[in-house]
């Protein structure tokens, strides 16, 4: 998944953030931008996981959604 792409096809990617980190807020999700290391820290804060597992979560987002 490259990160440039999701950050400016952002609208159409946040679904399936959505989808997938549901304690996310509309709020969170319009801060993240489509940046990765945003997504990270906001998953790390909303599910009280490590920083190593929000980046474990995010890489199989990745191989699940292939954008």
């Amino acid at each position: 998944m490259n990160w440039d792409i999701v950050e400016g096809n952002w609208k159409q990617v946040k679904g399936k953030v959505k989808a997938q980190w549901g304690k996310l807020t509309d709020d969170h999700l319009d801060e993240i931008g489509g940046k990765r290391d945003e997504l990270a820290g906001k998953i790390q804060e909303a599910y009280g996981v490590s920083k190593d597992e929000a980046e474990a979560q995010i890489k199989r987002f990745e191989d699940q959604t292939g954008d």
